[in-house]
């Protein structure tokens, strides 16, 4: 960090480091707001679970519940036993495979020796808010997956791939980027993670939604066959939980309290949300001859993953065009997936894999760095992808040659809450 005194200010007369006090109160006010971000982005766990229960069919809103319960706990402990270790491995020559060993060692046996001063990240923030930002969006890259197989993967599998996929697969990719590593050297850019979270998770539940296939009657004679949702207000109110989460995944990916630059980076942030949401609005309205709400809520969603890779080099105009081409790809993806026949319950795929794909391509078209281009980017999200996919692929295949990741035909269409977890999402007694 510069001294912002000039030398002569910097001691008065009765020897007091004015500079040094200076640091000491950026420190706390760079750490004070990385905790807060660390909040909103904890907070977007109670957004998907609201997305995804209100999308989700009410005979199983117990079982997506529970799901985005465990998910955080499961992500956070995931990252601070193996995780946070092998993202931030420190590099000695950039590279693909790398684990702090030593990092491990101290974090958990020699807490007092961790660097909690403002010589750690440049005064940002301490050691402990670091990981704990961290492991905040580590959770949050399970949680994509956990909404495009609901209503019947088997609970137990889920845990299973989530152990893993946030242990071992989305640190090691991460850390090409954010730590150090080979694609960073390459020159690939991504601000906030919308090829390292969202797209990586995207293509978790990809392969999750081809693993264990589609819903029971989702698909009847090459039509497809609407599962309404047990709650369109539980949904809104989760979208937004989201968006107000947002400003923590972006506004805290600043890495300090910066003011100029956080307080840019929400403005993107929000003018590519609502963007999203005309885009989602138009294109479904052209799509399906109806204003759908549905898509107006991922087309919201679609504008924040799409501007989360460049949402600091991408100007506003810019960003309101990244925003709304996001909004109308969310709809052609969902479309498409359709036709396909991969059944994705929340739009987890449209939203977070496609546009994340395209966000992150966006900053190698609008940065307004010179540097970055859209080849780099293209090959970054290549890589990433590949190994995000096929890894997800062989988590899933080792689990359903195992313990199987599909309920049984009776307790799908029954529904997943009364037969595995004995209660009821919605329940209405009367008295007698």
């Amino acid at each position: 960090m510069k001294n912002i005194l000039p030398p002569l200010l910097q001691v008065d007369s009765s020897g007091i480091d004015y500079a040094d006090a200076i640091t000491q109160n950026l420190l706390t006010t760079n750490n004070v707001w990385m905790m807060l971000a660390t909040a909103l982005v904890f907070i977007m766990h109670l957004g998907f679970a609201g997305v995804e229960a209100g999308f989700g069919q009410a005979k199983n809103t117990v079982n997506i519940l529970f799901k985005n319960t465990v998910t955080p706990i499961i992500g956070i402990l995931s990252y601070g036993l193996l995780g946070f270790f092998l993202m931030y491995p420190g590099f000695d020559v950039p590279g693909w495979f790398g684990f702090d060993g030593a990092g491990w060692s101290m974090f958990w046996f020699s807490p007092g020796s961790v660097d909690v001063s403002a010589e750690y990240a440049d005064a940002g923030y301490t050691y402990w808010t670091d990981f704990l930002f961290q492991a905040m969006f580590a959770a949050t890259a399970a949680t994509i997956v956990s909404g495009a197989i609901a209503e019947r993967v088997k609970l137990w599998a889920y845990l299973f791939f989530t152990v893993i996929f946030v242990g071992i697969v989305y640190p090691i990719i991460g850390s090409w980027k954010w730590g150090g590593g080979a694609l960073d050297a390459m020159g690939f850019y991504d601000f906030a993670g919308s090829t390292l979270v969202h797209s990586v998770g995207g293509w978790g539940a990809l392969a999750g939604v081809i693993m264990v296939g589609p819903r029971i009657g989702k698909y009847v004679n090459g039509k497809t066959i609407e599962k309404p949702g047990s709650s369109v207000p539980l949904a809104v109110i989760g979208v937004f939980l989201l968006w107000l989460g947002w400003f923590g995944f972006n506004g805290g990916s600043v890495l300090s309290a910066d003011p100029g630059l956080v307080s840019f980076v929400l403005v993107t942030t929000s003018l590519a949300a609502c963007a999203g949401g005309l885009g989602g609005f138009f294109a479904a309205y052209i799509a399906f001859k109806r204003l759908d709400l549905g898509m107006v809520l991922n087309g919201i969603l679609a504008g924040l993953v799409g501007i989360t890779a460049g949402a600091d080099v991408i100007n506003p105009i810019f960003a309101l065009l990244v925003g709304f081409i996001a909004g109308i790809l969310v709809v052609l993806s969902a479309i498409l997936l359709d036709k396909l026949k991969l059944d994705d319950v929340v739009g987890a795929v449209s939203v977070h894999l496609t546009c994340g794909v395209w966000g992150t391509l966006a900053v190698g078209i609008f940065s307004t760095n010179p540097e970055h281009s859209v080849l780099t980017q293209l090959a970054g999200i290549a890589i990433c992808g590949v190994v995000a996919f096929f890894s997800a692929l062989a988590i899933f295949f080792v689990l359903k040659k195992t313990i199987g990741v599909r309920v049984s035909e009776e307790h799908e269409i029954s529904g997943l809450d009364s037969h595995e977890h004995g209660i009821r999402g919605y329940t209405i007694i009367y008295d007698e």
